[in-house]
């Protein structure tokens, strides 16, 4: 017998919920560090314009000058600031070696210092604010409004005056403006922003949702649990914030003895020039002598020694995929030695396929069979399940027939008429069978009372070694079932091994998502350590453990939900494709094309560039030693001074750039070794 579906109950189509509201970066130019910096430059490669073409001083020295002032005055004032702490920083020595080279005519070297820093200055502003722009943003994904439930019926109101025990309303396609728990209505919801599950979760009475999480097909009736200040959405937020604050900013190696050497320069020009006036040296042969021992022991070449490993390394990188946001950030890259790995969007891809399809005995079908009409049924479907379906039958080839009469239930799964049958597809243990009341109220209820479920069948199972289970049914008969996966990346198992050649010892999966699932991920790429269900802060908790015990850890993530733990590791590397923006902008570092085996690769280069940079520190180290001793025991000539002190500043500086050639990313490469399991 055919079982006739009606058809005033076909849901009209959920609009989509509004676009995420326009994300508030802050504009380059409305720092007034880079505003600075950009005019320092700008008069700077005009005046060696002008200067190298040979006008006169009077056309380019005040373009110089104005280099000087724009350039200088902030790190200036903020040395000025220090000192009247009594505390010395490298800034203020750039600033005293610049003023001391235009003294004795090396003007061009001094304002070119100037420049770097200045530039330097306002990259790191510029991080500091868009890390900012996007903690606000995360904001926007909880509504500013909800539909309160009162006495006399609806009224709006904004989530902010939300209180505990309040009861909301939540239509189909609204995002939940409060942590609750479900009392009427069936639905599914898309928490992704908060746990990381790659498919929307079943909701129903009993049931908890969380802010900003995106509500499906149904209606549901949820009580405020949690004040709004303190729901998981504002957590995050409050937890990215303070691990930002409390992550004390690594340092390049000159900055780690910057007071030391900043107070052992000035000493030393101080005397240079003093001592010899008090055994009656002439004040211009004293001062001269000084300001060369000034430029001659200036960290420039220092600075550099630092500074072209770093950037190369960051540009071979980038070339390859890979978008590391700083030195400093390349640095702690090289410095890990403990790895936690988020799971969906990291491991795995984040979208579901059929991995399985088994007809049960005594349907007749073949595993096209079945899946062409499952397929069918769910063509019109938006859910993530049903279009990893559809898309499973056009990479099989198989022709997908018109179906009619379909019809979505919230939490449940869909049924059409396909042919002469109803088929339908739901979720293991709850199938979709039998007829439709056509005076059920859908958008009241979320559900269709008339839509009769038939017993969980024992051998139906929900899941199977973590995958989710459909069961596919004709007009109420169990046909057979289709086993989706979130799909494991190619690259997942060689990455992981070679982080645990890089390491010592394994990653640690870190994941929102069931323990079934996460133990299937984990045995697939040779993990031994699993956190499953974990909410945000449990991440952050987690990879705080790992640090209290002494480890320096390299978190890679995806999600929302993943800001946290990227803020709060010793370094943090975020998928780049399906990446949350918040985690793009917390994170040290962008895959930028979502290949995992990149990861292992650029903490390699990291650490030939940390090796590098020991290497012109001693080459730099060298230099300036010989220089200093040769002026203060000697004579120096001013031009050879300088030409010993820019001579050691390009050597450092070409070798550091050996890390841009290709052979540099490639020795640190992983072997593919396919996938396992």
């Amino acid at each position: 017998m055919v079982v006739r579906v009606s058809t005033t109950l076909t849901p009209t189509r959920v609009p989509s919920p509004a676009g995420p509201a326009p994300r508030r970066r802050t504009r380059v130019l409305a720092l007034p560090e880079a505003r600075w910096a950009l005019a320092s430059t700008v008069a700077f490669l005009v005046a060696l314009a002008l200067d190298l073409g040979g006008l006169p001083w009077w056309a380019y020295g005040p373009l110089y000058a104005a280099a000087y002032a724009t350039g200088g005055w902030e790190p200036a004032l903020e040395g000025l600031r220090a000192l009247r702490d009594r505390t010395l920083d490298v800034d203020l020595l750039m600033i005293v070696a610049a003023l001391g080279g235009a003294a004795i005519g090396q003007v061009r070297d001094g304002a070119l210092l100037i420049v770097i820093f200045a530039t330097s200055g306002a990259l790191e502003a510029l991080a500091t604010a868009r890390t900012a722009d996007s903690v606000r943003g995360l904001l926007d994904l909880a509504p500013t409004m909800a539909t309160r439930l009162t006495e006399n019926g609806e009224e709006p109101v904004p989530t902010s005056e939300l209180a505990v025990g309040d009861v909301l309303l939540i239509r189909p396609g609204e995002r939940i403006g409060a942590d609750g728990r479900v009392l009427e209505g069936a639905s599914e919801a898309d928490q992704a922003t908060i746990t990381g599950e790659p498919l929307p979760v079943t909701k129903g009475p009993g049931d908890e949702v969380f802010a900003g999480t995106l509500n499906g097909t149904g209606v549901l009736r949820v009580r405020v649990e949690r004040d709004p200040a303190d729901s998981v959405i504002a957590r995050i937020v409050t937890l990215v914030e303070e691990a930002s604050r409390t992550k004390a900013p690594t340092q390049l190696f000159i900055e780690k003895v910057e007071q030391r050497y900043a107070l052992g320069m000035v000493i030393a020009t101080l005397a240079v020039f003093g001592v010899p006036l008090i055994f009656g040296a002439d004040l211009t042969d004293a001062l001269l002598r000084a300001m060369t021992f000034m430029i001659v022991a200036s960290p420039c070449a220092v600075v550099l020694a630092t500074m072209p490993p770093l950037l190369s390394a960051i540009a071979n990188a980038g070339r390859h995929g890979v978008l590391v946001k700083s030195a400093v950030a390349m640095e702690r890259l090289g410095e890990v030695d403990a790895v936690a790995l988020d799971k969906t969007g990291t491991l795995t891809e984040g979208t579901p396929e059929v991995s399985a399809v088994r007809p049960l005995p005594g349907s007749g079908l073949t595993p096209d069979a079945l899946l062409a009409l499952a397929a069918a049924a769910e063509h019109p479907s938006e859910h993530p399940l049903g279009r990893a379906v559809v898309r499973a039958a056009r990479e099989r080839g198989l022709r997908i027939a018109d179906a009619r009469d379909f019809v979505a239930v919230p939490g449940r799964g869909v049924t059409a008429v396909v042919g002469a049958r109803v088929i339908g597809v739901g979720r293991a243990g709850d199938p979709v069978t039998e007829s439709v009341d056509p005076d059920a109220d859908a958008e009241t209820t979320g559900v269709v009372d008339g839509l009769r479920a038939d017993p969980p069948r024992a051998d139906v199972p929900g899941t199977e070694d973590g995958d989710t289970v459909v069961l596919v049914t004709g007009d109420g008969v169990p046909l057979g079932t289709l086993a989706l996966t979130d799909r494991l990346r190619p690259q997942a198992p060689a990455a992981t091994a070679a982080l645990t050649a890089l390491t010592g010892t394994a990653p640690v999966l870190l994941t929102g998502d069931n323990a079934r699932a996460a133990a299937r991920v984990a045995e697939a790429t040779g993990l031994v350590r699993v956190r499953a269900d974990l909410l945000p802060d449990g991440k952050v908790d987690a990879v705080r453990e790992l640090q209290d015990a002494g480890r320096k850890v390299l978190f890679v993530g995806d999600g929302v939900n993943d800001a946290p733990a990227l803020a709060a590791a010793h370094s943090g590397i975020a998928m780049g494709r399906a990446g949350s923006d918040l985690a793009l902008e917390t994170a040290d570092a962008v895959v930028v094309r979502d290949e995992l085996a990149t990861v292992p690769s650029v903490v390699r280069l990291s650490r030939a560039a940390r090796r590098l940079v020991v290497q012109n520190l001693v080459i730099a180290g060298t230099f300036i030693t010989g220089l200093v001793l040769w002026d203060l025991l000697g004579h120096l000539p001013l031009p050879l001074g300088v030409a010993g002190h820019e001579g050691s500043t390009v050597l450092v500086g070409l070798n550091g750039l050996r890390l841009l050639r290709e052979s540099a990313w490639r020795s640190g490469r992983a072997p593919f070794q396919g996938t396992r399991g």
